[in-house]
């Protein structure tokens, strides 16, 4: 999974359909688009305020990306990453990735344009974290359609914990246009989960909501899929949704039980232009 709402809205169920959102497919790197290249594009969103929020907000994220080949990708949903491993359907290297943070005023996302959650107060925030780690992929199929993804990233600034993301996606083209879907799941360490579902002694007097202790665990499942329609040889629009469900460690929370729902929904439309460098 990749990350820009992901980090901007901290949830990572969001970030590979930002990711489709802004990037043409047929402007990913690769060998009839050799050296560098760019993608800038727009993608409006709208998505609970916070994870777990049952208050929805709409936000419009930019997007830049910069790849060389099939080698460095850079941009906030797919984080700072080298394809260290490149054959034969494999893909796998370091990672890095920014998550921003949480604001108790209206639930975080920096781009907010309207909506938002007052669900947080008590809470405090939490500040943007940098995660380093690394992926693994493997595309599969006569025409390479299927692809398994997983990420495995430790928190450092914000959270102290670590984060793992799976998804499983199918790829079908229909006529110009491509669409993927397919499940997902992410886990977390104690220490990420506890950041942002958990409610320690002095949250709990400011907040009025009982104190809770977070354990590790799955943090959420769900689907997401996306139709992307090309509009010439560099831009491309998007629509993408996804569902999500709150592991039962996440659910538990106080803060999910008293003021969020455990089933997250969200909707986008997404353009995006490529050139080369």
């Amino acid at each position: 999974m990749t990350v820009f709402a992901a980090v901007a809205c901290s949830q990572p169920s969001l970030a590979q359909d930002v990711g489709e959102a802004v990037a043409p497919p047929s402007g990913r790197p690769g060998s009839a688009n050799a050296g560098w290249s760019v993608t800038v594009g727009l993608a409006p969103i709208l998505s609970p305020a916070w994870q777990g929020s049952r208050d929805m907000a709409f936000s419009v994220f930019p997007d830049l990306r910069i790849d060389y080949d099939d080698v460095l990708f850079a941009s906030v949903p797919d984080g700072l990453g080298w394809n260290v491993v490149n054959i034969a359907g494999w893909k796998a290297g370091p990672l890095a990735k920014l998550r921003f943070g949480r604001d108790e005023a209206n639930g975080g996302s920096p781009f907010l344009v309207t909506g938002g959650s007052d669900a947080l107060r008590g809470l405090g925030n939490v500040g943007a974290t940098a995660e380093l780690g690394g992926f693994i992929e493997k595309r599969f199929g006569i025409h390479r359609q299927w692809r398994l993804r997983a990420e495995l990233r430790r928190g450092l600034g914000g959270h102290e914990g670590v984060v793992v993301d799976a998804s499983a996606a199918y790829q079908l083209r229909q006529g110009r246009a491509v669409i993927t879907m397919g499940p997902r799941l992410s886990a977390g360490t104690s220490k990420f989960m506890q950041t942002y579902f958990g409610i320690d002694d002095v949250q709990s007097q400011r907040s009025g909501l009982a104190p809770y202790r977070a354990n590790g665990g799955i943090l959420s499942y769900g689907l997401g899929g996306s139709l992307v329609r090309p509009l010439d040889d560099q831009s491309a629009v998007t629509v993408f949704m996804g569902m999500d469900r709150l592991g039962g460690r996440a659910a538990r929370s106080p803060l999910i039980r008293e003021r969020g729902q455990r089933t997250q929904f969200s909707v986008g439309l997404g353009y995006g232009y490529r050139f080369g460098l």
